[in-house]
């Protein structure tokens, strides 16, 4: 079974030539590549697995 969990996105950065994000789920603060989601933006949410 897969789980997706919604986090805001509360920084986006540059590391290495890929774009990566720093997301809240709800309290729990995680580094996420955003490579996919050009368009995403400060405040904005997403869906990440819960694997990644």
């Amino acid at each position: 079974m897969c789980l997706a969990v919604p986090g805001r996105v509360d920084a986006i950065y540059d590391e290495q030539g890929t774009r990566m994000g720093r997301v809240d789920f709800g309290g729990v603060v995680k580094e996420v590549c955003l490579a996919c989601l050009p368009e995403i933006a400060v405040g904005d949410y997403t869906i990440v697995h819960v694997g990644f």
